[in-house]
């Protein structure tokens, strides 16, 4: 298997920009007819991503063309959110990507998917084996955001691929930092919690932030996450074996606090607090648990964060990109940030928020 990942950028958003990552992508993986291309697109290419499509489908002599448009785009090399940029990844040597079929999806591989804002569909989602991948677009969820494959853009706004010649290998960080054990739930009210150990739900929370914090109108609930335990509840948290719903109020008149879910009662639960400190411990974790599952290095990686993570939230800086690196320097990468990832956890396919989603792509030995 050879891979190699190249990314380019410019004023403005000329298809040429895609032939460019193109071609740097062949150079660097030593390939002169890739058997398929990854190509992420920036948001100044979501109206008409045709033209590119086009160029990096000519530049590599392939048809096997597949990506989508995204409110950034990243490699190995650098990260782009704020100029029009193409970033792609080549495969070849007996390394490709072909079109899934989930009615026949093997449940011991997995299924890159990518789709657009106005494509999600749960019931699609969950069907189809096991899945890994994001959602394009931007905070909003709207915009014209595209997805392609085998070089054409797809209307229905999804792509569905397998691996052939190799095996993907998938993680998920969360990258939380626990405020609190977890508790039962004892209470709710559609998804308002109302109750749970014993007291009532805004003081079980607001007990565990700073004093200057604990009212509610300063309660900051955008960083605020409950987190929802499976499998062994021993060291369930400390392995990263939960579910996050966001925090979206915090409720004086009735002591309860509203999440982005529904639960039932009995459930366990614990706060969670977004913090880049704890982000950047959990995706160094999550890359060092991805490695140590085979002895072999592996060939390229593929990354879905969401954009609440990136360089918007790390200061100026990607570490989860840095995490990658420093475990596999030289490593061919690409990704996009987007606005929703989707992975395998807890025997279901789920939609996650504020994560990332990393794949680690290995030939047949």
């Amino acid at each position: 298997m050879k891979a190699g990942s190249g990314l380019a950028q410019g004023r403005l958003a000329d298809p040429g920009l895609a032939a460019q990552a193109v071609h740097a992508a062949m150079t660097r993986a030593g390939l002169d007819h890739p058997q398929a291309v990854l190509l992420y697109l920036s948001a100044d290419f979501a109206r008409d991503p045709r033209p590119a499509i086009g160029a990096a489908t000519r530049a590599a002599g392939c048809l096997q063309v597949a990506g989508c448009t995204a409110a950034g785009v990243f490699t190995e090399e650098d990260w782009v959110l704020d100029a029009p940029a193409a970033a792609a990844l080549v495969l070849g040597e007996g390394a490709g990507l072909t079109p899934a079929s989930p009615e026949q999806a093997d449940p011991d591989r997995v299924t890159l998917t990518l789709a657009a804002p106005n494509a999600l569909d749960m019931t699609w989602i969950a069907a189809g084996g096991r899945r890994f991948g994001g959602v394009s677009g931007d905070a909003t969820g709207q915009g014209p955001y595209s997805v392609w494959r085998g070089g054409r853009v797809w209307d229905n706004g999804r792509c569905e691929l397998s691996l052939t010649g190799g095996s993907l290998r998938v993680g998920v960080s969360q990258g939380v930092r626990p405020l609190s054990r977890p508790m039962p739930v004892e209470q709710v009210a559609g998804h308002d919690i109302r109750v749970m150990g014993g007291v009532d739900a805004l003081a079980s929370l607001a007990r565990e932030l700073p004093l200057s914090q604990r009212s509610p109108e300063r309660i900051p609930t955008h960083l605020l996450m409950a987190g929802i335990p499976y499998g062994d509840r021993e060291n369930a948290v400390a392995e990263g074996r939960f579910h996050l719903l966001p925090v979206i109020a915090a409720n004086p008149a009735d002591r309860s606090v509203t999440v982005a879910g529904l639960l039932a009662p009995g459930v366990d639960l614990f706060w969670a607090l977004r913090q880049p400190g704890a982000a950047e411990h959990d995706m160094s974790a999550m890359v060092a648990r991805l490695a140590d599952e085979r002895p072999q290095a592996p060939a390229f990686a593929l990354m879905y964060p969401c954009m609440g993570r990136g360089p918007s939230f790390y200061g100026g800086v990607d570490k989860d990109i840095q995490a990658l690196k420093r475990r596999f320097p030289g490593m061919p990468c690409i990704g996009f940030y987007g606005n929703g990832e989707i992975a395998h956890l807890d025997g279901a396919n789920r939609l996650l928020q504020y994560s990332v989603v990393l794949a680690l792509g290995d030939g047949h030995v």
